[in-house]
């Protein structure tokens, strides 16, 4: 294979974060450090905030901005969930004509020292790279087993009823080419205000040239899991449904 070109590539990367002064500016620097170690033509870092965010987060990272100019700082006063948040992500990515997008979650839950992964299965042709808890080489730390199986059989139940195979359908590590992401958002797919929403780019991404990678998942989330169980399956069967009509 042809050595790559990472100097062809404008790399954006995206993040929404709340509530993580204790770790942002450790988190942001070591991001840059990963993807400093390759050549990219640019990088630009999109930090999303909205109103989740009740701490002083967002003035320290856009005071940081001083410090690094590739990171930019956006509320969203518009978003009304974790969804919109991660959608405005995309969308200031694609503005800026960024040729991939990577999507990772602060506090630690992905690690950046992992990046690499995706960067170096991407170069070979694929237009998404989806980081996955369930194949060889995975971990999910931290958690009740309880969150372990609901991750698990709910991927299970998602690939029987949407005729999906990827080992993990949930996890939100990943990083798109321009032109895939750019078709998800066109196409208005994502109707979910959850966590779903990432099965709902999985489900459709299944008609590019994909990928799962090994990642490591750990610090979940402490969002009410009764709640959030139940807001999934409620958009799985909406989903369900949706793709059985169209069908």
């Amino acid at each position: 294979m042809n050595a790559f070109d990472f100097n062809e590539i404008s790399l954006g990367i995206t993040t929404p974060m709340a509530n993580e002064c204790n770790t942002a500016i450790d988190f942001i620097k070591e991001v840059f450090e990963e993807c400093d170690k390759y050549n990219f033509k640019s990088i630009s870092y999109f930090v999303i905030f909205d109103k989740a965010c009740n701490d002083e987060t967002y003035e320290l990272l856009r005071n940081y901005t001083s410090f690094e100019s590739r990171l930019k700082t956006i509320y969203d006063s518009d978003s009304k969930s974790v969804v919109d948040a991660y959608i405005t992500g995309y969308r200031q990515a694609i503005g800026s004509s960024c040729d991939w997008i990577l999507e990772i979650d602060s506090g630690y839950s992905h690690l950046p020292k992992q990046i690499h992964r995706f960067f170096d299965k991407m170069i070979e042709n694929y237009d998404c790279v989806f980081g996955s808890r369930f194949i060889d080489g995975g971990e999910y730390l931290n958690s009740p087993i309880s969150r372990y199986l609901i991750s698990k059989w709910g991927t299970i139940l998602v690939n029987y009823l949407l005729n999906t195979n990827l080992k993990d359908m949930t996890s939100g590590f990943e990083l798109f080419n321009n032109k895939s992401l750019t078709q998800i958002l066109s196409n208005n797919i994502i109707r979910s205000n959850n966590s779903f929403f990432q099965t709902e780019i999985r489900e459709y991404c299944h008609k590019f040239n994909i990928v799962e990678i090994p990642i490591t998942y750990a610090n979940p989330s402490k969002k009410n899991i009764n709640k959030a169980v139940f807001e999934a399956i409620t958009s799985l069967f909406n989903l369900y449904k949706n793709k059985k009509g169209v069908n």
